[in-house]
């Protein structure tokens, strides 16, 4: 899936050298990165499955 368009932002609790980025902007569709491969393959989720991971995780 090609993810034309996306906007991404870095997490703020990313330390500077290993981050991951987010696409959120897309409709029915968020991916995820690595931010030091830009051109490289990133992940993608149904927002649904997104939000239930990121729930998830900040109970961690």
């Amino acid at each position: 899936m090609e993810l034309i368009g996306a906007i991404w932002r870095k997490s703020t609790r990313s330390a500077q050298t290993e981050c991951v980025e987010v696409a959120d902007n897309l409709r029915g569709v968020v991916g995820v990165r690595d931010s030091k491969d830009p051109t490289g393959p990133a992940l993608t989720f149904a927002p649904h499955t997104w939000r239930t991971f990121i729930k998830y995780a900040k109970r961690r």
